[in-house]
C-alpha cells in the first residue's frame, strides 16, 4: 500500500555533553508541540551527547540500554514515532557505534543503522582536524524500513556526500531519507544543500535533515538549516539558524507523479550493480 501523506515534525538542536539535558530539552520541545497521529519526530545527529572526545562518548554509549530505555517510554507517552538522531551504543573495543534508531509509538526500537562512512577529514574550522573513525565503529548495513510515512532511509551526516548509499535505498523502495547531522559551518556553507538537493532530485525521494546548530559546549560549531526537501530538490522548510522546530505534513502525490513523468530509476542502467 503506498503512502499518501506523512505528518512531520523536525527539531533542530544545540545538544551539550550532558544527556540529562539534552534528553530534558526533547521533551520540553515534545511537550509545546501539537501532535496528530500519526507523527514522525527526526533528531539531530549527535542529539543526546555532544561530547568533546571520544572517551566522554564511549562513556555514554556504555548507558545506553538506559536511554533506549527512556526514549522509548518517551514514544509511548507522546504517542509519538521517533528517529532518533544518533546515539553512540557500544561496539567493539573501546569503539561505539553511531547508531540512527527509529522507535514507533508504543516504543518499538524497530530499526537501528549504523552510521558506514566516518568523517575522517582536515576542515579550516576551529576544531581543524576530524577523525571519527579513532572512536568510532563503522557500519555495514543499508537500512530502509516500512513505516506509516511510508519508506524510510536511514543515513547519517557525512553519508550523504556517498550517492550509492541512496541509489541502493532508492532500489530497496525508499521514499524518505533521513540524515541526521552535526555539519560544520565551513563545510555546510560549502555543500550542505547542494548535497541535500542532489540527493533529493537523483532518488526523487523526500529528503529531512534535521541538524545541530550554533556554538556547543565542546567548542564545535554547526552549521544548522535543519530542512526539508522535495523530491524535485525544492527546499519546502529551511530552520536556518533558529531552534524553532519545523511541522509539515508531506503529500506523496508529488512524489508519485515525479517518478511518473520521469522515470530516472528505471532508465538507471547501473541498477545490476546495486546490493
Amino acid at each position: 500500500m503506498r503512502a499518501k501523506q506523512a505528518n512531520l515534525v523536525v527539531i533542530p538542536m544545540c545538544s551539550g555533553s550532558v544527556p540529562e539535558d539534552n534528553f530534558r530539552y526533547l521533551t520540553e520541545q515534545l511537550n509545546a508541540i501539537c501532535v496528530e497521529s500519526p507523527t514522525l519526530v527526526c533528531l539531530p545527529e549527535a542529539w543526546l551527547a555532544f561530547c568533546a572526545n571520544g572517551s566522554d562518548t564511549f562513556d555514554v554509549a556504555q548507558s545506553s540500554d538506559v536511554w533506549i530505555e527512556k526514549i522509548s517510554q518517551l514514544c509511548k507517552e507522546k504517542n509519538i514515532w521517533l528517529h532518533a538522531g544518533t546515539i553512540p551504543i557500544q561496539a567493539t573495543g573501546e569503539k561505539y557505534y553511531a547508531a540512527s534508531c527509529l522507535f514507533d509509538d508504543q516504543g518499538q526500537l524497530v530499526a537501528q543503522y549504523n552510521k558506514i562512512h566516518l568523517f575522517d577529514a582536515d576542515v579550516s574550522d576551529q576544531s581543524k582536524r576530524y577523525r571519527e573513525s579513532d572512536f568510532t565503529e563503522a557500519g555495514s548495513e543499508v537500512v530502509v524500513v516500512d513505516s506509516p510515512f511510508g519508506r524510510l532511509g536511514l543515513s547519517v551526516c557525512y553519508d550523504m556526500r556517498f550517492a550509492g548509499l541512496y541509489q541502493v535505498q532508492r532500489a530497496q523502495q525508499a521514499n524518505i531519507l533521513l540524515v541526521p547531522s552535526a555539519f560544520t559551518t565551513v563545510t555546510g556553507e560549502a555543500h550542505w544543500l547542494p548535497l541535500l538537493q542532489a540527493r533529493a532530485i537523483e532518488t526523487q525521494c523526500f529528503v529531512i535533515a534535521a541538524a545541530q546548530v550554533g556554538l556547543h559546549q565542546n567548542g564545535r560549531e554547526t552549521y544548522g538549516h535543519s530542512v526539508i526537501i522535495s523530491p524535485w530538490g525544492e527546499v519546502l522548510d529551511d530552520s536556518m539558524l533558529s531552534l524553532q522546530p519545523i511541522q509539515r505534513q508531506l503529500d506523496f502525490t508529488e512524489l508519485y507523479d515525479i517518478r511518473h513523468a520521469m522515470p530516472v530509476f528505471k532508465h538507471n542502467r547501473f541498477k545490476s550493480n546495486m546490493i
